[in-house]
């Protein structure tokens, strides 16, 4: 637990953000929804989770099972943004693991979103 880790940088794609809209049956001019924090606050720091190995986090057994995030303001397309995330709880129970992973995201330093996973993994080695 309170593992943390490098801030990672992310500028927000135009022709993604509007496949992501596109995907979600919304107006691409609208600008970016809310929803595509799942790919700059979540997509950009999982994987340090995942490739941590004190972590030791069996993807094969693994479900996402919360998300939440709050926002200061949405992104801008074309802006860059930094998320930095952090183990917030890591425990066992029963056989089940569960991890909080916090992200922080910020734009030009300011505050832009937070955001909250629970990863439940199957299994847990006590």
């Amino acid at each position: 637990m309170g593992r943390e880790y490098p801030p990672v940088e992310h500028t927000i794609d135009a022709a993604h953000v509007a496949a992501f809209a596109r995907s979600l049956g919304a107006d691409p001019a609208d600008g970016v929804p809310p929803t595509y924090a799942a790919v700059y606050a979540l997509g950009t720091t999982f994987p340090q989770l995942l490739a941590d190995e004190e972590a030791a986090v069996d993807m094969a057994n693994l479900l996402h099972a919360e998300q939440e995030f709050e926002w200061a303001r949405h992104p801008e397309v074309g802006e860059t943004v930094a998320a930095r995330a952090r183990v917030t709880a890591d425990s066992e129970r029963r056989g089940i693991r569960m991890i909080t992973l916090e992200t922080t995201v910020t734009a030009a330093g300011a505050p832009l979103c937070w955001s909250r996973a629970l990863f439940v993994v199957r299994g847990a080695q006590p």
